[in-house]
């Protein structure tokens, strides 16, 4: 069966994950779209289950989009969706289990006083859409927020309701930016000032902070904000540590969208999923007979600076770790790459630490360089520079015909180190017609160490890469044609003057899960 879809609710409820996804049964490609429905233990093995909504009702009858789940007191789970109606206006609805006693909760009743939210005068019934996991205040009143623009200007706009059912929009919208465009798949939640523990989505306070996310649609890139939620006045103040609009922090710097979090209480923690769609055209889609996949979950958590989140595959990931290999105090000269062998590197876990023993010989820095995926482009892999490029080159040819760059390269600015990390799949294919960009973002971490580690979890068409810790992630969907299976190879490389270790490298071939 042909199939398109990227994610829209993730659930956890009585020992069950609920992933609720944006699927077409009948093609790789956008449209008939539908809410799709599979289930988890472990948020790694997965069994899909009917679809939960589909198109059926006035209020949804030419669409079920994008929204999210929330549960209840009393253990009660809703879902909150965007359903596009007979007049094509997008307008908010909600749909409950139909037997709550179903481990599974396989089938889903949409109730006929639906919809909850329609968009008021004024507003651009075109652009309104994918609501948020609610929070409750303590007035009483349920919160959510729905994305939207007002010309060229995104808008989180903020509804609240007693009953969760008669919602009130309110005066002021929770937060808006100028030219940015239309915010999609927006979501709010708080963080943790200390600890590691994910934080309940209605939790305020005053050692928390909290995260506002928008998916871009002009862009197809998403943007996150760490800032102050104003509850008495229901405003969102986000920090001046970042840029608030296009130029800001980013979950991923690559094929990453549509992302969600959900909040664990079973493991107290916070969970992000994102989407990484196809790089290939819609022809091979088609063709494939698949379109979208989703990447690994990862644990988010507030960093210590308390400027931007740091990002970590789950736990669970590594149940599916067998062959392993290690590396330790490999000096790589420059231009020399050295081969880690002995594990299935196609489908393969990654962790590596690099150290070198100076700084001396970092590139000077221009001011100018404000786009890192821009500068990637011009100081590429394979252009020698001081301290980098380093890394690894991922999914790759024996004889390097094609291969997938994943590394550093350090600068010196007037009084710190800048540190760029680079996916680059300029070579990773010898295929035509392909989106091949060289995804890059800046790594903030302090080098007086003189390390710097990289984690990257390689699994056929995706290269999905966690820098200094988790502080810059960057996804890649490549379509090698000789790095496959069995031909392909992983290589640790050092393309610059100084001399760098590898001081400890971990690889594991990766197990297959079960897969819908």
């Amino acid at each position: 069966m042909q199939t398109f879809a990227f994610q829209i609710g993730p659930m956890y409820y009585n020992g069950i994950y609920h992933l609720f996804y944006q699927y077409n049964p009948k093609g790789a490609v956008w449209g008939n779209i539908v809410w799709a429905h599979s289930v988890s233990k472990d948020l790694i093995n997965w069994e899909a289950l009917d679809p939960a909504i589909y198109p059926s009702k006035p209020f949804d009858i030419n669409g079920c989009w994008s929204g999210s789940a929330t549960v209840l007191p009393g253990n009660k789970p809703i879902i909150l969706y965007t359903g596009i109606d007979s007049e094509e206006r997008q307008i908010q609805n909600y749909a409950v289990p139909k037997n709550v006693s179903d481990p599974y909760l396989r089938e889903w009743v949409k109730p006929d006083n639906n919809p909850l939210v329609v968009p008021g005068n004024g507003m651009n019934a075109s652009a309104f859409r994918d609501p948020t996991t609610a929070w409750w205040g303590k007035d009483g009143h349920w919160r959510i927020v729905v994305g939207s623009r007002r010309k060229h200007r995104g808008m989180a706009y903020l509804y609240r309701s007693r009953d969760f059912v008669r919602w009130t929009k309110a005066q002021h919208p929770l937060h808006s930016s100028a030219n940015t465009g239309m915010w999609e798949c927006p979501d709010f939640y708080p963080v943790s000032l200390h600890g590691q523990d994910g934080l309940d989505t209605s939790v305020i306070g005053q050692n928390v902070k909290h995260v506002l996310k928008v998916s871009l649609d002009l862009t197809r890139f998403e943007y996150y904000t760490v800032g102050t939620y104003l509850p008495d006045k229901d405003r969102y103040l986000p920090d001046n540590t970042s840029v608030d609009g296009w130029g800001g922090l980013r979950y991923d710097y690559g094929n990453f969208y549509a992302s969600k979090t959900f909040f664990d209480p079973s493991k107290n923690r916070r969970i992000l999923w994102g989407w990484a769609n196809e790089s290939d055209t819609p022809a091979n889609d088609v063709e494939k007979g698949w379109a979208g996949i989703q990447t690994i979950p990862r644990t988010v958590v507030l960093d210590t600076s308390r400027k931007q989140l740091v990002q970590w595959p789950i736990q669970e990931l590594e149940n599916l770790r067998s062959q392993n290999v290690q590396m330790s105090n490999q000096r790589l000269e420059k231009g020399e790459h050295v081969e880690i062998k002995g594990i299935t590197a196609a489908q393969a876990d990654v962790d590596v630490t690099f150290s070198f023993a100076s700084l001396d010989k970092a590139e000077s820095f221009d001011p100018s360089w404000v786009n890192a995926q821009d500068l990637c482009a011009q100081k590429g892999s394979k252009v020698e520079g001081g301290v980098g490029p380093f890394g690894l080159l991922t999914l790759a040819s024996e004889n390097l015909e094609e291969y997938t760059p994943v590394f550093f390269r350090v600068f010196k600015s007037l009084n710190k180190h800048v540190v760029l990390m680079c996916s680059d799949a300029r070579s990773s294919s010898l295929k035509d017609g392909l989106y091949t960009p060289s995804f890059a973002g800046f790594v903030d971490v302090d080098l007086s160490n003189r390390k710097l580690s990289l984690r990257s979890l390689i699994d056929h068409s995706v290269v999905e890469s966690f820098g200094g810790g988790g502080k810059t992630c960057i996804t890649s969907r490549v379509y090698p044609t000789l790095a496959v299976f069995d031909d392909a190879h992983l290589f640790a490389f050092n393309n610059g003057t100084e001399t760098v270790t590898v001081e400890n490298l971990n690889a594991w071939s990766m197990n297959r899960p079960q897969m819908n």
